[in-house]
């Protein structure tokens, strides 16, 4: 736990540029008035900025400079540090009763993860909260994020965990920054999904950073996050700008035939959908984009052709389905959890055929 003097000096209390100026008149014998007459500035003013009641203007700055000889940005910075002091002084007491919100953040998970540092003054948490949503006060967070209008508040996601879900969002914005990506390029995309399939094959290891890659040079950054607790998310699609999308991924299932199917689901909203909308994936929830984007990633992964090889191969074996995976240049774990869902499997069967991504999520 840090203080936020150990990372910037903010002094308790800030004297007036006006001290300093009655202290540079009383060292040289100099009234005010004489002063006034000299820089040409009424008394009046003369005597307000000693009292911290006016402010010291770049003009006012510049006529000190050449009575008192004290450069220009002397006053000038002065003025400034004593105007942030102000400012900070009203944004501490305006942040002291939002502590509330504090509470409703999943703190702790975000400094474990070391999304955020952890502070001991609350009030300093609180700066630190706001730095990584990049909002200047908790109102603008709640409008941005909380407000029925707004897009990310639509999803089911949001009664559940609205703040997990809105730190988990938030931090894969942060790390999608930091891709770089082409413009987005719908032939490259679905080009680049032709690919990905093949890396079901190889281990997490290897496929995390080709998968990233090779999307990027399709215009869509590809984030791994796994989910902070109780959010339930295991997957998101939207767009940074129009020309960069996301798709962000959490590991919710740590199976690869689930891992792979939400990336191929994001990737049909991406493909299917508006870039005006954004589609956070939680269990159980069901649309009809959400149906056509299933349908996208199920025909994705086993075409439907393959699919209706696959099905006249009942009753299945683990040799017959193992071998349609080779045919079908495809992970087995994805063969066993289609037919799975598709009611062909009891869920009790070949799950050692899906690979475990535990390494991966530890990664």
């Amino acid at each position: 736990m840090i203080s936020r003097s150990q990372n910037e000096y903010t002094p308790d209390v800030v004297s007036t540029p006006g001290e300093t100026m009655a202290e540079v008149l009383n060292e040289r014998l100099m009234s005010q008035a004489e002063l006034a007459e000299r820089t040409g500035r009424p008394k009046k003013t003369i005597n307000e900025i000693i009292k911290g009641k006016a402010a010291i203007t770049p003009e006012t700055s510049l006529q000190l400079e050449r009575v008192l000889g004290i450069p220009a940005s002397f006053w000038n910075n002065r003025e400034r540090h004593y105007r942030v002091y102000l400012a900070r002084k009203e944004e501490q007491k305006h942040l002291q009763v939002q502590l509330g919100w504090l509470q409703e953040m999943p703190v702790q998970h975000m400094v474990k993860r070391g999304w955020i540092r952890k502070f001991e003054d609350k009030v300093d948490q609180v700066r630190e909260l706001l730095g990584f949503f990049g909002v200047a006060s908790p109102e603008q967070w709640r409008q941005m994020w909380m407000d029925p209008q707004v897009v990310f508040r639509r999803s089911p996601a949001f009664e559940s965990a609205p703040c997990a879900v809105a730190a988990w969002l938030r931090r894969g914005e942060i790390e999608a920054q930091s891709i770089s990506c082409i413009p987005f390029d719908r032939q490259r995309f679905q080009h680049a999904l032709g690919l990905a399939r093949k890396l079901t094959l190889k281990t997490p290891e290897i496929f995390e950073s080709e998968l990233v890659q090779i999307c990027a040079q399709a215009g869509v950054a590809v984030v791994f996050l796994p989910e902070l607790p109780k959010s339930r998310v295991s997957g998101v699609a939207r767009w940074l700008n129009p020309s960069k999308a996301l798709i962000q991924l959490s590991l919710r299932y740590k199976s690869d035939d689930h891992l792979w199917f939400t990336f191929f689901h994001e990737a049909g909203h991406i493909l299917l959908h508006g870039k005006r909308e954004v589609f956070i994936d939680v269990e159980g929830m069901k649309n009809e984009k959400e149906d056509e984007a299933d349908r996208f990633a199920a025909n994705k992964l086993i075409p439907p052709l393959q699919y209706r090889q696959l099905i006249d191969m009942a009753p299945f074996s683990r040799p017959k389905l193992k071998a349609f995976a080779r045919q079908a240049d495809i992970a087995p774990g994805i063969v066993v959890g289609r037919l799975q869902y598709d009611g062909y499997l009891p869920y009790s069967y070949s799950n050692d055929l899906k690979q475990r991504l535990r390494l991966f999520e530890v990664s």
